[in-house]
């Protein structure tokens, strides 16, 4: 039997050999942001002209990768999970495809695809026990292992080891290959006053020894800020970022009132700066885990005091959020957002945020509208929005009827459009 060196040693072949094995036609998946590989794309990107079909799927990149260009869609199709900026100019000329998913449900997609020909992942550096680590997520990975007729890693010294589920053996790989490449970095995003604002409403409803799941961007850092006062707090989350080592080092996070995996942060993706990647390397509090289960609203709904905040691009007075799009213009995804506001409406003291700013483009448009743009997508339902806030307010949605939704949604939102709405909402006969 060999050892897991001696594997090692055996599988691992230079980048061009490994992108030979891909055929026209053939079905890759690859994970989201960090995880995805680097410099397996672009030995693939040079195969460009004796490639047809073959088709890539992925719930999101962070870099501008080569085959991310209109010329490639004939050879290399992009058919992406979430909408980023590196693919957003293509989806929308047609050069690549949105797959509308909750996150949560990707792993379920695939198990029950046709065929998944290929899995290709960065991971961490294998260990004495021939284990290599995922890193920097979990997400959809096991079920993409679970399913793929061959698998690459690109072995990264970069990538930090983490806990949890994501682990593969040397045993369970096809093929490595070496490379040393920086992983992606999302900067911490500056707090503006607004921010600041809408993060105080949100932080004042939050009781200590909650659990909560919490995004990236100014909102989200500016609520996370004002909870730093906060007791035995947990997380349960999608997503987790910088923000943590604040919560932890506070000690308002502890983990101590979960009722499930207490005393850890429970996630299955991980963005943010250098500086985090490196705080959870090897680090045992922090764990990760598949989407399908971080993801799950009954497992969400377990958690003590589930609190979820998700930003939106759109809210009408009847409660629904587009999320992912403006208008027929895909700009995002569904993420995890219906996922979370489903959960914590099962959970009994469970509380759901919707956060925005108020109006866009400096001022003249209302993020609060009659009725969604036409042809913007319903990311979450009105029966799961349970608060939806902004600088101007919080408005609770959950449980009351139109006329009071909309009256709520009326008196947050910018004093400049509130006339209008009124009177929108007289003309659909709402109030």
């Amino acid at each position: 039997m060999l050892s897991v060196n001696e594997m090692y040693r055996q599988k691992k072949v230079s980048v061009e050999d490994a992108a030979k094995i891909v055929k026209s036609g053939d079905v890759i998946w690859a994970p989201p942001a960090s995880n995805e590989p680097v410099v397996f794309w672009n030995a693939l990107a040079e195969r460009k002209e004796e490639l047809e079909g073959v088709v890539v799927r992925q719930f999101l990149s962070r870099r501008n990768h080569t085959h991310m260009d209109p010329s490639f869609a004939p050879h290399i199709f992009i058919e992406c999970f979430f909408v980023t900026d590196s693919v957003r100019e293509l989806v929308k000329q047609g050069y690549a495809t949105y797959v509308p998913s909750n996150f949560g449900d990707i792993p379920e997609k695939i198990r029950q695809s046709d065929r998944v020909d290929l899995l290709v992942m960065t991971v961490s550096p294998m260990d004495e026990h021939g284990n290599f680590t995922f890193g920097l997520g979990c997400d959809y990975t096991p079920a993409a292992i679970e399913k793929a007729r061959q698998i690459i890693v690109e072995v990264n010294p970069n990538m930090p080891r983490t806990n949890g589920y994501n682990n593969i053996h040397i045993s369970q790989v096809d093929l490595l290959v070496e490379c040393d490449e920086p992983m992606v970095e999302l900067p911490m995003p500056t707090i503006t006053k607004m921010d600041e604002t809408i993060g105080a409403y949100i932080a004042d409803l939050i009781e200590d020894g909650s659990t909560l799941q919490v995004g990236i961007g100014g909102i989200p850092a500016a609520v996370c800020k004002f909870l730093e006062h906060k007791k035995d707090l947990g997380i349960h989350t999608e997503l987790v970022s910088d923000y943590v080592i604040g919560l932890l080092e506070s000690g308002a996070v502890n983990g101590s009132k979960k009722t499930i995996h207490k005393g850890k942060i429970v996630a299955t993706i991980v963005e943010g700066t250098r500086n985090f990647f490196n705080y959870i390397d090897n680090n045992p509090v922090i764990e990760l885990h598949p989407v399908d289960y971080t993801n799950d609203p009954h497992v969400i709904a377990k958690n003590h005091k589930m609190v979820s905040i998700n930003g939106t691009i759109e809210v009408d007075l009847f409660g629904q959020c587009a999320s992912e799009s403006i208008g027929t213009v895909i700009w995002g995804g569904s993420g995890g957002q219906a996922d979370f506001a489903t959960g914590v409406t099962m959970c009994p003291e469970g509380k759901g945020f919707i956060v925005q700013r108020s109006t866009a483009k400096g001022g003249t448009i209302s993020k609060i509208v009659p009725v969604l743009t036409p042809g913007a997508s319903v990311t979450t339902h009105k029966n799961y929005v349970d608060h939806v806030v902004t600088e101007y307010g919080v408005a609770k949605l959950r449980g009351k009827s139109m006329r009071q939704r909309a009256l709520a949604l009326i008196d947050i939102a910018h004093p400049d459009f509130r006339d209008e709405l009124r009177h929108a909402a007289k003309q659909i006969k709402i109030i």
